[in-house]
């Protein structure tokens, strides 16, 4: 089975990360997530919700403070990273090589194997720091992709977005979850 790393940061937008969750999982790809304490808090504020519910989605959950955890070797082989919500700190650390938690160290495994990591960056308005940590993580192999909503499919809810935006950003790793595509809608 083809497994894939999911983090979730504390930046606003958690339901990026709980529906990547959500459509792997019917897609049929292991997942193994990675939590920020921030996101917890995050879950709390945005969601009103405790992380059992998120964590169930998944199935491997690692302790954010376990650095020797699985997911931190080049041996453990997956499909890559998709990082869904990611903050600001969490690309910074990305940029620079110098990780603090299993998230990000997970990340930088990511990239010095070669694999996909796709960052769902959540920040606005962007600095110089921003933006050069973004070319960083660029030049080392990284997607940065922001989650920017389309309207071609005439959403009709947050979720449609957000189920759009997650879509795109799974099939970065080459993979097809039923998401609607230009050229299929219907005028």
């Amino acid at each position: 089975m083809e497994k894939i790393i999911v983090g979730i940061t504390g930046a606003t937008g958690i339901e990026y990360g709980i529906k990547a969750l959500s459509l792997l999982k019917e897609c049929g790809i292991e997942t193994h997530l990675v939590i920020s304490r921030s996101a917890e808090r995050v879950l709390e504020l945005e969601l009103h919700s405790d992380k059992a519910g998120m964590e169930s989605l998944a199935d491997r959950v690692y302790d954010a403070r376990d650095i020797g955890a699985a997911v931190a070797s080049g041996s453990f082989k997956t499909l890559g990273m998709l990082i869904a919500p990611c903050t600001v700190k969490s690309l910074s650390e990305i940029a620079t090589g110098v990780t603090s938690t299993l998230l990000t160290r997970a990340a930088d495994v990511t990239l010095k194997e070669r694999r996909r990591l796709v960052l769902l960056f959540r920040e606005t308005p962007l600095h110089l720091g921003h933006i050069r940590s973004m070319a960083a993580v660029t030049e080392m192999g990284g997607i940065v992709m922001p989650p920017v909503p389309s309207f071609y499919t005439r959403p009709q809810s947050v979720d449609v977005i957000v189920t759009h935006t997650v879509g795109r950003a799974l099939d970065l790793f080459g993979l097809d979850c039923g998401m609607p595509r230009w050229g299929d809608i219907s005028e």
